[in-house]
């Protein structure tokens, strides 16, 4: 399994012309992830060698502007690069703190934008303990609604400490706690082992 990745911006609070907002992309299988999607995400992409439309999942730390205000402009380009014709497409799977999929469905009603894809947004529950307690917004009660195919409410596995975010074949990926200003969230991205391959009758050659 072969992953590279492209940091598209490394910027804090707000972007330059220099450096864009923070934004990076790891490549993986011919699928690319993207975490963190701050303002100038599109136009760093444009200067990249990535296409926006091979974006399968969206990871977002925390609801800091500066790491999430491009997203809904991200995924109407999204849409206007896609085809009617692909019915069948999976859905564009976006993880972050509860709260995200609320602002993603207003703000896309909002400015009357019609994606021509599905997304799911998956959403992890914060602890009261991620950041100061007069920060601290309780907004797990907005948008409960049960129904999976809107994404699942993700909470705290208190054995492992972490977040199962999604495993396949070749890897696990997880999401940790991080203490900030407002509940905020690290991934992790874990290889699975893989055993090797043995060339047993040329062991059994070298005795």
């Amino acid at each position: 399994m072969s992953m590279d990745i492209t940091f598209l911006g490394t910027g804090s609070a707000y972007p330059s012309p220099t450096r864009g907002a923070s934004a990076l992309v790891l490549r993986r299988e011919g699928e690319c992830w993207l975490f963190d999607c701050g303002e100038g995400t599109q136009t760093q992409l444009m200067k990249s060698h990535l296409r926006a439309g091979r974006i399968t999942k969206v990871f977002i730390t925390h609801l800091h502007g500066d790491h999430f205000f491009g997203l809904p402009g991200l995924l109407c380009s999204i849409s206007l690069q896609s085809s009617p014709a692909e019915p069948d497409k999976p859905p564009v799977e976006i993880y972050g703190p509860v709260g995200l999929r609320d602002f993603l469905r207003r703000s896309l009603e909002l400015s009357h934008s019609q994606l021509l894809f599905p997304y799911v947004v998956h959403e992890l529950v914060p602890t009261r303990d991620q950041c100061p307690a007069e920060e601290f917004r309780d907004f797990s009660s907005s948008d409960e609604k049960g129904d999976d195919s809107q994404g699942r409410r993700i909470h705290l596995d208190p054995v492992g400490n972490s977040y199962l975010l999604l495993e396949d074949e070749q890897l696990l990926v997880r999401g940790f706690r991080l203490f900030h200003r407002i509940p905020s969230f690290g991934f992790v991205v874990e290889e699975k082992p893989r055993p090797g391959k043995l060339d047993v009758q040329k062991l059994r050659d070298l005795g």
